[in-house]
């Protein structure tokens, strides 16, 4: 299909002619006509409007990155250190090029509405992000990863989602060269029924549950080992490994070894994490509701970055979150013994962030013994249960399908009975 582009609204008055051999002529053509464009003009005109807005994001990227250094340590540990300020300015101010192994970190999401962590407008998402992607590429090493934990957002007034996190992942690879090694999708079985409008109300939507996980590289081979991150075998596998297992051929075609039924040490996990973010009452929401310090509201489960972390690195690594907040993923390196950084703007935060770090008798002012067995964190082998899909009988003459989508609201059945009387 031809493409209606107007890429400028002025009127055309001048020609320039462009000598071409017979070749380069049909080359050309032949790359407008893939490309959808109505004639060999439009796609210059098209190339020419690329070039001007690649030097326009050359200027965003210039203009957004500190030309002094204004960051300062906030609080550091024999492994490493968390910093108060821009984190443009230690991309590119304080970090050496290719001195990071792995940065995992979860930015401000593109919401549609602000919260009080400062997220970005979906709308503008990509170009806010540019010059960060620019300083990732800087600092990060060849064999290293970027993992970045990134939700979704629902568009104003429609029960349709937005591409942002979509468009984000496209421009890192297509603009930054980045490889996406492989997606995650962190499942979080706690995670309240919303939209609550469009999932509770007008029944037109599921739970939204799942953050995706984009893993990226600057290379097609960062270091990796998946024997690192083993689950516990199923029932079943540990049936097969006890009983045997007959080498055959699957109906699918695939041929299933007798080293099918060697015991690994644990399974290979999914790329769907389950992790239930559901800490409300631990040292460092206690610690921060003593002192009167904001609770970050956008934390993730200390098991996300330590699943990257104990994949993608060894002891002695080091690890940068560049959007820290309470700065989880410093703790979590810290315990694995990684080197780290973190870096907030907001101070509030890195106050109730530095309790992370305290030791047991700093701790001791807070929660008495009884209150850390009752806080006690749950042991690591923890199982989630989903079910399949359509595993309660519906009686689907009673029930029928919202047919104009949810476009109004459903009249509350108390109000019904009120107007039939």
């Amino acid at each position: 299909m031809a493409r209606n582009i107007n890429i400028n609204s002025e009127v055309r008055e001048t020609t320039t002619s462009v000598r071409l051999t017979s070749a380069e002529k049909a080359e050309m053509e032949q790359n407008a006509k893939d490309l959808g464009f109505r004639s060999v003009s439009d796609y210059l005109r098209h190339l020419h409007s690329g070039q001007n807005k690649s030097k326009s994001n050359e200027k965003l990227i210039e203009d957004a990155i500190p030309k002094e250094s204004d960051i300062d340590v906030f609080h550091e540990t024999d492994k490493g250190k968390m910093y108060l300020g821009n984190s443009l300015d230690y991309l590119f101010n304080v970090a050496e090029e290719n001195s990071v192994d792995l940065i995992m970190t979860s930015p401000p999401f593109g919401l549609v509405r602000k919260k009080t962590y400062g997220n970005e407008d979906a709308d503008v998402y990509c170009d806010w992000f540019r010059p960060f992607a620019e300083g990732f590429k800087r600092v990060l090493k060849d064999e290293g990863s970027l993992v970045i934990d990134i939700g979704g957002a629902w568009k104003p007034g429609t029960p349709t989602r937005s591409l942002y996190h979509f468009d984000l992942l496209l421009m890192l690879c297509k603009e930054y060269g980045f490889y996406l090694c492989q997606e995650h999708y962190w499942w979080n079985p706690s995670k309240l029924p919303t939209p609550a409008e469009w999932v509770n109300i007008r029944r037109v939507r599921v739970k939204d549950a799942v953050n995706t996980v984009w893993w990226l590289s600057k290379t097609p081979f960062p270091k990796a080992n998946n024997r690192k991150v083993l689950v516990p075998y199923s029932d079943s596998m540990r049936s097969l490994l006890l009983n045997g297992y007959t080498a055959k051929e699957r109906p699918s075609g695939h041929v299933i070894s007798d080293k099918f039924s060697k015991n690994n040490g644990g399974s290979v996990p999914p790329n769907l994490l389950a992790i239930a973010n559901t800490e409300s009452n631990g040292y460092y929401q206690d610690y921060c509701r003593k002192n009167g310090l904001d609770i970050h509201p956008a934390r993730f489960p200390s098991q996300l970055p330590e699943y990257f972390i104990k994949y993608l690195t060894d002891p002695g690594d080091f690890v940068l979150d560049p959007f820290g907040g309470s700065c989880v993923t410093g703790k979590v390196a810290e315990d694995l013994d990684r080197k780290w950084a973190c870096v907030e703007l907001n101070s509030g935060f890195l106050q109730g962030a530095v309790s992370r770090f305290h030791t047991e008798a700093d701790k001791s002012d807070i929660e008495n013994e009884k209150d850390r067995k009752k806080n006690k964190v749950k042991p690591k082998e923890v199982k989630y249960e989903i079910w399949a899909p359509c595993s309660l009988p519906v009686d689907e003459s009673e029930v029928k399908v919202v047919k104009d989508g949810g476009r109004t609201r459903p009249t509350p059945a108390s109000k019904i009975e009120t107007l039939i009387k």
